[in-house]
This record gives structure tokens, C-alpha cells and sequence, in this order.
């Protein structure tokens, strides 16, 4: 499920969709969700619809600005249950994910800061994830990571740059 239907979060569907994910969408405006439910998207028409919509375990991917974090994490946490996986994909302060972190972990969330960039061209080229946070629920989403950051592809390596490409 994604929070956030700006150009990246919109964008990020599109390109998982293309891949054969299901993807549920929320946002604050109901104009974005009905566009991306007309390309495939699930659209939910508030938060706990949303929620509803995603099967278990839930994976919750927010693409909100970082000043916004912390109130939509406080809207979704009464809503998930242990298992579930929330991520913030925005630009956040590393020390606020980490103590976000350690306020979920006990109740049984799983949280992840997967800073993304790629802009609008990640449609097409992919997104560089730089992935922190739970080992079991990062490779619980491998197949999400796979198809928004598939590797080089046939683009040009780096100047410098030789050898077999590494994650």
C-alpha cells in the first residue's frame, strides 16, 4: 500500500503495478487516488479503508514529506497490527527514523527508512533505495526493492567503475 501520490509516490505504483503488484493507494487528495485507480491501483477512501484493503502482513509505504511523518505515522499505528510493515520512503532525519524504530518495535511493527531517489525518471530507470531498519521485513520486501530498483540495466557504468556490480 502506498501514503502519498505526489510524482514520486505516483510514479512508484505505476512502476510496481507494471511489475504485477497489487498496490492499494491513499492520499489526502481523493482526485490523485481515483487517477491511480484508473491505471489499477486499489483506491481506498480514507485511512482505515486502506488499511482494510491490504492483506496480511500489511506492507505501508509512505511517500509524505518529513515534516508530515510523525502525524501520519500516528494516524496508521493504531491501525496495524504485529507483522505489519511501515516504511518511510520520504527524505527523514536518519536519528528520528531510528527512534521511530524503537517506539514500533515493541508493539510488533516492523519499520523501515528506505530513502528514495530517483525523481520523475525512476519511472523508467528505477529508484536508488538506500534501505535501513529490520532485517526480516527488508527481506520480506525484496520482490517491492527488486522491481522499483532493478539494477543497472543496459545504462552506462560509471567512470572508474569496473567489475561485476554489487546491492
Amino acid at each position: 500500500g502506498m501514503i502519498g501520490l505526489g510524482r514520486m509516490g505516483a510514479n512508484m505504483v505505476r512502476r510496481l503495478m507494471r511489475d504485477g503488484h497489487e498496490c492499494v493507494v491513499h492520499n489526502r487528495s481523493q482526485g490523485a487516488v481515483e487517477e491511480m485507480a484508473k491505471e489499477g491501483a486499489i483506491a481506498s477512501e480514507n485511512l482505515e479503508d486502506f488499511i482494510n484493503k491490504l492483506q496480511t502482513p500489511r506492507d505501508v509505504w509512505m511517500m509524505v514529506p518529513a515534516a508530515t511523518v510523525d502525524d501520519m505515522i500516528a494516524k496508521v499505528e493504531p491501525l496495524l497490527s504485529e507483522g505489519d510493515v511501515l516504511i518511510d520512503g520520504g527524505n527523514s532525519y536518519y536519528k528520528d527514523d531510528i527512534q521511530r524504530h524503537n517506539r514500533l518495535s515493541p508493539k510488533g511493527i516492523r519499520y523501515l527508512d528506505v530513502g528514495t531517489s530517483g525523481g520523475v525518471l525512476g519511472l523508467e530507470r528505477g529508484y536508488c533505495l538506500m534501505i535501513g531498519g529490520d532485517q526480516s521485513a527488508a527481506e520480506h520486501l525484496n520482490p517491492i526493492f527488486k522491481s522499483l530498483a532493478p539494477g543497472m540495466g543496459e545504462i552506462e557504468r560509471t567512470r572508474g567503475r569496473d567489475g561485476d556490480p554489487s546491492t
